[in-house]
Order: structure tokens, then C-alpha cells, then sequence
């Protein structure tokens, strides 16, 4: 007898990501009531299952959602605004004032319908968001039928969400309650960087990750300049100063973590952290290179985060899956640094490991949900293929996806989007925004 199911994809390449360094030929996943079932050869499957919807891919390599470790999705409406200035410049004299004019719910959901929008065309299946109005985002990456981790954003100065921490979390916190037991939706503590979050505040985030099991994202050492200021006013680097203050630990994702040395490498990696790497915003900010092959070597969990599209200025894993390799090739000079497999662990499961979704999400495994990107290699340009992997990180781009699902539910599909949001809508709102912006 054949097992009913929902849906059987045939790829021509499969990699699974788990277990690691593989990659299967001709091989068929089944996925029923938004789970994978199973994945096999195409001829045991097609003796086993009855499918209720079969989708081939016979030039394709199906590879996990993506998952976009760090980004301020809202921020899509600002995107550039105010480039090709350094980060202090960018957030004080643009990007702060912008918002301080702007920001709303209305700001935030439409700002986010656009950058999911963006991210689900580009394989981009979870994300972990960091900005204003949190209830607002869900809304809208809820609409889109993306997977999304809410950071429920800290900062000490009045914005036009909150007057201060506490207001902040008080807001958030209620958000949650609303948004509990949501597939798709979940939330994290998010203290925005140790030079915008007092230590009490800091304190109280991880009392509350701890009560609610919510992981902390943190900016961290992302500039030359934050470590100067730090040392001038507290005498202390700042993770010397979160570990001391009990931050550091298993749920902790530090945000670029691009300037850091021996004694802050040992302090992350002996509290077992994670880090969100962003190389491409770290380069438009010209904030530096991150020492990607020392963390590893530490032992170090790394997903790769696009940053907010107002600093890189796309929402585009590819893109951070080549910068992250060929960047640590060049900062190490040594071209076998972040091979393509460790790039492609790094934008799947390493970020569902991050967000502590990686029961979930992040692999192709019996069991988990049915997060899947396919992308298309018969092109002049893809071709000959050696190694698919080696394609999806030097060769292949966004625009090479064909079909993207969450929970099994299909978001893409040969290439075009079924998001349920009218696309000319969202333009005729995006440009609405674009003329209050910069009027």
C-alpha cells in the first residue's frame, strides 16, 4: 500500500546540510501536513507515496530555507537613504532622524510586507528581526507566510515607539502575549548595542530570556570606534562588560562582532554564543572584516545576517553566502578558509541553531518542517556544474530561485511569487513613504 502524502519534489541535487557535506543525487522529499516524511531515491519514492501534488526539478539543487540571522526588515523603506557614510554618521546624522519623523506601525508593517516579500523571491524562508513595533511586523510577515524570530527591541533614548528600556519591553512583552502560539511567528529579547542599553537594562533582558527561554540579540563590537568609546567611559571592552553583567550564554547571538580579540573570542566561545555575520553591511560601513575562520576555529556557532537593507542595501543570502567566503579568504589568506559547505551550513542551519529552531528548521530531515528552496542551474551561465555547492555560493544568485515553501506551503513557485500581497499595492505604498521621507 502507498502512503498518501501532500507533496513529492524530485531535485536532481539534494543537500540536506544535515548530515554535513552531503549532497544526494536524484532523490525525491516527501512532505505531509506541512512536514518532511522522508528523503529517497526517486524510485522508492514513487513506489511508496501517493502524492497529492508531484514538482520536478530536473536541472535544480533543493537545499533548506534560508535563514537570514539579522535584519531590520522595516528598514526596506529607507533603503538608500544615506550611504557611503560610516556607521556613527549613518545612524546620527540620517538614519535616527528619519526615523524619529517616520516611524509608525503603518511605517513598519509596510516596510516589512516589503523586505519579506523581497526575502521569501529570494529563498529567504525564516528571519530574525530587530526593530519598532514588533506587533506591527508580525502582522505583516504573518500576511506573507514568512517564519519569523521578533526581537523585541531596548534602547535607553525616547523614539517615537517607546520612552524608554522599560517602555520598550513593556511594549514587546505585550505583543507577544498576542502573537503566542503562532506557527510561524515567534519573539527574542534584543537589547540594541551596549552603547545604546544601560547595565540595569541588561540585567532585566536576561532575566527575561531566561523566564521565557527566548534567545538575546545584541549588536557587538561591530566598529573600531565602539571599542575606543567603551574602554574611554567603563574602562572595559564591551563583552567583557556583558559577560560580567551574565549575558553571555547558549541563547546569545552577537550581531557582526567584527572587532574582536583573543580575550573576547575565549569569553563567547566559553559561554557557548552564537554570532550573526553580516559581511556585506559590514562592508558598506566599511566597519571592517570579521575574523570568520578564528571564531570557527573556537567553535563558534555563525549564521549570516543581510543586516537591515538601509546599510547593504538588499535582503540577499546568496550575496552573504559568497562575501562570507571569499572575505575570510582574503582576511586569512588562506583560500580553503569557509569553504562553500561551512558558507551553506551558515545560511541554514547554523541560524536555525542560533535561534534555537533547529528542531524545526535549517536541514532537510524526516521530521522537521517543510522550509525548502530550489534553485536552477541549467543556465549558460551555471554551466558545466562540477559541484552544485560550490555553484550556490560562487555562481548562483537569487534570481536563479524557482520555488521557495514554509511548512510545506508553497511561497514560489517557478518562479513566480504566490505571497497573497497585491504587489501593486505594496509599490503604491512603498512610494507613498518614499515622497514623506524625503519631504
Amino acid at each position: 500500500m502507498t502512503e498518501a502524502i501532500d507533496l513529492l519534489i524530485h531535485a536532481r541535487w539534494t543537500v540536506p546540510v544535515e548530515p554535513a557535506a552531503t549532497v544526494l543525487d536524484n532523490h525525491s522529499i516527501a512532505v505531509r501536513d506541512g512536514r518532511i516524511v522522508a528523503a529517497l531515491p526517486r524510485a522508492d519514492a514513487l513506489t511508496r507515496f501517493r502524492a497529492a501534488r508531484q514538482v520536478e526539478l530536473p536541472e535544480h539543487v533543493l537545499i533548506p530555507g534560508l535563514v537570514n540571522l539579522h535584519t531590520h526588515a522595516a528598514m526596506s523603506l529607507m533603503r538608500g537613504l544615506a550611504d557611503d557614510l560610516p556607521l556613527m554618521r549613518w545612524l546620527e546624522d540620517a538614519i535616527w532622524p528619519a526615523e524619529g519623523r517616520h516611524i509608525s506601525p503603518a511605517f513598519v508593517r509596510d516596510g516589512t510586507l516589503l523586505a519579506a516579500a523581497e526575502m521569501l523571491r529570494g529563498g529567504i524562508t525564516t528571519c530574525s528581526d530587530m526593530y519598532f513595533y514588533p506587533e506591527a511586523a508580525a502582522d505583516a510577515f504573518a500576511e506573507a507566510g514568512m517564519r519569523a524570530v521578533l526581537g523585541l527591541v531596548m534602547l535607553e533614548f525616547p523614539t517615537p515607539y517607546a520612552s524608554d528600556a522599560d517602555d520598550c519591553l513593556r511594549k514587546g512583552l505585550a505583543a507577544r502575549e498576542r502573537w503566542l502560539g503562532h506557527p510561524l511567528i515567534s519573539f527574542s529579547i534584543a537589547p540594541h548595542a551596549p552603547y545604546t542599553v544601560s547595565d540595569a537594562s541588561f540585567v532585566r533582558a536576561r532575566a527575561l530570556a531566561d523566564e521565557l527561554k527566548l534567545a538575546l540579540h545584541v549588536h557587538i563590537h561591530e566598529t573600531a570606534g565602539e571599542i575606543r568609546n567603551a574602554l574611554a567611559a567603563n574602562g572595559m571592552r564591551p563583552l567583557t562588560r556583558l559577560a560580567r553583567l551574565g549575558l553571555l550564554g547558549e541563547n546569545f547571538i552577537g550581531v557582526h562582532a567584527v572587532h574582536v580579540d583573543e580575550s573576547d573570542i575565549e569569553l563567547l566561545s566559553r559561554h557557548n554564543c552564537s554570532i550573526a555575520h553580516c559581511p556585506t553591511s559590514n562592508m558598506k560601513l566599511a566597519s571592517g572584516i570579521a575574523p570568520v575562520p578564528r571564531l570557527l576555529e573556537a567553535g563558534l556557532r555563525i549564521g549570516l545576517g543581510t543586516d537591515g537593507a538601509a546599510s547593504n542595501n538588499r535582503l540577499d543570502l546568496f550575496q552573504e553566502m559568497r562575501h562570507a567566503a571569499l572575505l575570510a579568504k582574503v582576511g586569512a589568506l588562506d583560500a580553503t578558509a569557509v569553504p562553500a559547505h561551512t558558507a551553506l551550513h551558515m545560511a541554514t542551519l547554523a541560524g536555525a541553531q542560533a535561534l534555537g529552531l533547529d528542531a524545526a528548521i535549517g536541514s532537510i530531515t524526516p521530521g522537521k518542517q517543510a522550509d525548502l528552496c530550489a534553485i536552477r542551474l541549467d543556465g549558460l551561465e551555471s554551466r558545466p556544474c562540477f559541484d552544485p555547492v560550490s555553484h550556490l555560493v560562487y555562481v548562483a544568485g537569487r534570481e536563479h530561485v524557482t520555488h521557495v515553501w514554509v511548512n510545506g506551503e508553497s511561497r514560489v513557485d517557478k518562479g513566480v511569487p504566490l505571497l497573497h500581497i497585491n504587489d501593486s499595492e505594496l509599490l503604491r505604498a512603498v512610494s507613498m513613504w518614499q515622497t514623506k521621507i524625503v519631504n
